[in-house]
């Protein structure tokens, strides 16, 4: 009975951190890991789960933190947004601020075709908002699911969009604070200073589908 305990113990772990040391947040049924920004628990009266996917509620709006930090790592994730659709993935997020954006870079997640903010390159789909202009506009049609990956490793910031790496640069050197100069983050005594922090995903810009999000430290 003893070992039958250890055996269901080590099988729940496994489930919950996934293979080569992935920590799966969402996988198409249960959230682990994700909570409301500023807040103790997962939003559920913002976000439900439908067909595999992780859902905004219509009317509704509450950003996702993860509830553990991060400096060194790969993100992995899929999303859809709506004709017009826009949110963000975060990262080196904290909860100084009323809002996440105040602190977290973000890799841009939007319908290029139908938003005002795809005009622009660099607040177009993939880019690290306001900041940094995708290589290229790799964008799948509204509908269809595009795949994420940002890995960071010793400062070195990769944002990669269906397979394409669009973004990368040397987080907090002095190319960077540069561009922050010439932004609006300049005025964010907070943004970017931490060196490890929250994953985050916006969930108060509209309706947006999220599935198959997963992390691991490297």
């Amino acid at each position: 009975m003893k070992n039958l305990f250890f055996f269901l113990t080590a099988l729940i772990h496994i489930s919950c951190s996934g293979s080569n040391g992935w920590e799966v947040l969402f996988d198409g049924r249960t959230v682990n890991g994700l909570r409301g920004y500023r807040q103790s628990g997962f939003p559920s009266k913002d976000w439900i789960i439908v067909d595999g996917t992780l859902k905004t509620i219509p009317g509704h709006g509450v950003d996702l933190i993860s509830e553990n930090v991060y400096k060194d790592f790969e993100l992995e994730l899929e999303w859809k947004v709506p004709p017009g659709g826009n949110s963000g993935i975060f990262y080196f997020a904290t909860e100084e601020g009323d809002y996440i954006w105040q602190s977290a870079p973000e890799m841009q997640v939007l319908d290029d075709e139908g938003h005002t903010d795809g005009k622009n390159s660099l607040t177009s789909a993939g880019s690290l908002y306001a900041l940094i202009q995708p290589s290229k506009s790799v964008v799948k049609p509204v509908g269809q699911f595009n795949n994420v990956r940002i890995k960071v490793k010793d400062k070195h910031v990769e944002h990669w969009l269906n397979d394409v790496k669009v973004v990368q640069y040397t987080y907090q050197s002095t190319e960077m604070w540069d561009l922050v100069k010439e932004s609006k983050f300049n005025a964010m005594k907070n943004f970017a200073k931490a060196t490890e922090g929250h994953i985050g995903l916006q969930g108060d810009h509209g309706e947006i589908w999220y599935r198959n999000i997963r992390i691991r430290k490297i």
